[in-house]
């Protein structure tokens, strides 16, 4: 029997019923004999409420204050299951991110783990207790209350897997796997068995939002292997595991769609060496991620410079472009929301050619013009405009035989 760490997302503990219905799986885990320690969201929709309710006192919550608040979601739900657990004669005890040790840096709203100190939990499993867990909390070096960000209870889990060597980590949510693109979008869409964690690196940096990158990145990091499923059934979901050498026959494992994208154009910029630091120091300062980056050389010593952003920076980062561009004496600056991001990625495209080319002649073939390439070693993202991002998504799929069963 093996000590497994259980994660259940916002959907699964969205009322009573459901959180009664967690802690059933939990209980029946924990019957098989298996040490048992749970990670929680807050119930879904409590932290936007949360939230709204802070905006509605000021329109700029101080961000210490924001996680106080913010970490109550987290608290609510490890309490109530901790409680159901009990009722049912199951000797439980909830804990949150201070007590188990996760320390994280002060960056409040969007904390990074730093250490975690896991010796509580382990105390708390071999008095064979159920461990449950607030996610998404820590506590930085001054002893303030933060949280990891939008998705953190996944970082949380994988990172206190990883802390206390367990044997697996179950990240339990509202679909039963991975995907090898999003249903939604195409019906034919396939659940996979298994995926590798630089894979799943690249989609979830690329709009899969089935997993928090930075949960991936402790997985790989610390070889956690992780099992993606639905709280709603007993399938079996995808796991996510190093690379085996069966994944390299596959030559596209997903392809993927983020619409949360927009482009800046710097035109005529002086080509000049120190130009691109100036134009993209003040960017970063703001905290803001540039993406792909595009130069074009012009005559007469001049480029144009492209670069993506988030779509919900696009303002802010279009207000420092413009002020650049008046300094270091560029022509204009275009700006353009009406993208996408489409993306196809598989770990055989590093000993395979003829990806690119293939995903060119296809989205050529449907007429949808691409604007910006970038690439990886196993993968290769388009912009193209965004009303035909869907389309580009579909014929993908079908071109690399995804749809196939």
């Amino acid at each position: 029997m093996g000590l497994i760490v259980q994660k259940f997302g916002g959907t699964s503990v969205a009322d009573l019923d459901r959180i009664r219905n967690v802690a059933k799986r939990v209980a029946r885990t924990f019957d098989q004999g298996n040490d048992v320690v749970v990670i929680l969201s807050a119930m879904a929709g409590v932290t936007d409420n949360l939230i709204r309710m802070a905006n509605q006192v000021t329109e700029s919550p101080d961000k210490r204050e924001l996680d106080v608040l913010l970490a109550t979601g987290e608290q609510t739900t490890a309490a109530l299951l901790a409680m159901t657990l009990r009722a049912m004669n199951y000797a439980a005890e909830s804990i949150l991110g201070h007590q188990a040790k996760v320390v994280t840096d002060c960056a409040f709203g969007n904390a990074r783990i730093l250490d975690i100190g896991a010796d509580p939990i382990r105390a708390l499993v071999q008095d064979r207790k159920i461990v449950v867990m607030a996610g998404f909390q820590g506590c930085d070096i001054n002893g303030n209350i933060t949280t990891l960000g939008r998705g953190g209870s996944d970082t949380s889990a994988v990172a206190i897997a990883a802390a206390i060597k367990a044997d697996i980590c179950e990240i339990y949510t509202d679909v039963d796997g991975i995907y090898t693109t999003d249903p939604n979008i195409c019906p034919r869409a396939r659940k996979m068995a298994r995926i590798s964690y630089d894979e799943m690196l690249e989609m979830a940096s690329l709009g899969a939002k089935v997993l928090q990158i930075r949960s991936v990145e402790f997985a790989k990091k610390y070889n956690v292997p992780v099992h993606v499923r639905s709280s709603f059934s007993d399938e079996e979901g995808t796991m996510v595991v190093n690379e085996e050498a069966s994944m390299e026959k596959l030559l596209v494992s997903g392809v993927t769609c983020d619409k949360n994208q927009a482009r800046i154009t710097l035109k005529k910029v002086p080509d000049q060496p120190g130009v691109a630091a100036k134009v993209f120091s003040p960017v970063s300062e703001a905290g803001i991620i540039i993406d792909m980056i595009i130069q074009n050389m012009r005559s007469g010593g001049q480029t144009d410079l492209t670069f993506t952003v988030p779509e919900t920076d696009f303002k802010q980062a279009m207000a420092i472009a413009e002020q650049v561009a008046t300094d270091i004496g560029a022509e204009e600056v275009l700006g353009d929301q009406n993208i996408a991001k489409v993306s196809v990625i598989g770990v055989g495209m590093k000993n395979h050619s003829g990806v690119a080319a293939k995903m060119f002649a296809t989205l050529a073939s449907e007429n949808i013009n691409i604007r910006l390439i970038s690439t990886s070693e196993i993968r290769i993202s388009c912009v193209v405009t965004e009303k035909y991002a869907e389309l580009a998504v579909r014929v993908l799929h079908s071109a690399f035989g995804l749809d196939k069963p």
